[in-house]
């Protein structure tokens, strides 16, 4: 990076028009993997921090990737306590309270922010101070999304999850913070992308389906199950469910059901259901 100027990857493939040359110039930047075909567009971004980025669209002429066979599916439930249980009954701590971690410190700069003077040089210092440690914040929370959907995406080749309404549940203000700073919504993009380019499926499952208060051995649902109930053991065939491993395996078997009868519609009907949509069994 050379002073302010707009930063551009330096690479054999890439022709910068000389217009955009004329005004910019070459700045060395570093290049995180070859490209492999036509480039379309490129996107230069600064980041509030100073940094600066650059998104390249390659085309690389291939056709879409076929599905490949399902040898092993898994369903995903998402909770605060334990980011993320499998249907498989593995559970990955929640490491991702990456805000509330640097919170004090944060509110340090703020606060030092707020007291220089407007348009003066320490002000730009603090508020680069507070951007770089917000940037810090952000980078912490994708490195650890990007290797756990990495994980999960390598060794299935069906990913259920549920179809998360994330705004509907920052409304409760006792949970807005800890929901936002989880990044669900962020983990669930990750998971469908990387699953589309390597030719696997990737499946939500309505989040009105009641995967919490139904036994997946028996299919007993139950009429109430709050919050703090986090076991519970069904009277029909006496099974103690752990409430969230209970819930991804239903969502997993919802999904395979779904790719077996080829529609996305409830098999629970009932009140869950929207208008015009029925059960297809």
């Amino acid at each position: 990076m050379v002073g302010r100027r707009l930063a551009i990857l330096k690479m054999s493939s890439l022709m910068v028009t000389r217009s955009i040359y004329r005004y910019i110039g070459l700045v060395h930047g570093r290049l995180h993997r070859t490209l492999d075909g036509t480039i379309k567009t490129v996107t230069v971004s600064r980041h509030p921090d100073g940094k600066y980025f650059v998104s390249v669209l390659v085309d690389d002429g291939k056709a879409n990737l076929e599905s490949v066979p399902v040898d092993r599916a898994v369903g995903i439930d998402v909770g605060l306590t334990h980011f993320a249980i499998t249907s498989d009954r593995s559970k990955f701590d929640n490491p991702t309270k990456f805000f509330v971690k640097r919170q004090r410190n944060l509110k340090r700069k703020q606060q030092k922010l707020s007291r220089k003077k407007k348009g003066s040089q320490n002000r730009k210092k603090a508020r680069l101070a507070v951007a770089k440690l917000h940037s810090k914040i952000a980078r912490c929370r994708e490195d650890f999304l990007h290797k756990l959907s990495r994980k999960i995406v390598n060794e299935n080749q069906v990913i259920a999850v549920e179809n998360l309404n994330i705004k509907g549940r920052v409304k409760n203000h006792n949970l807005a913070k800890a929901i936002s700073d989880v990044g669900w919504g962020m983990f669930c993009t990750m998971l469908k992308y990387k699953a589309e380019s390597e030719g696997k499926q990737y499946i939500e499952i309505d989040g009105w389906f009641p995967s919490s208060k139904t036994c997946h051995v028996w299919l007993n649902r139950v009429d109430h199950l709050s919050l703090d109930v986090r076991a519970w053991t069904c009277k029909h065939c006496g099974t103690h469910h752990d409430r969230d491993v209970n819930a991804a395996i239903n969502i997993r078997n919802e999904a395979l059901r779904i790719l077996a009868l080829g529609t996305s519609a409830s098999a629970w009907g009932g009140d869950v259901s929207l208008s015009g949509k029925t059960s297809v069994l």
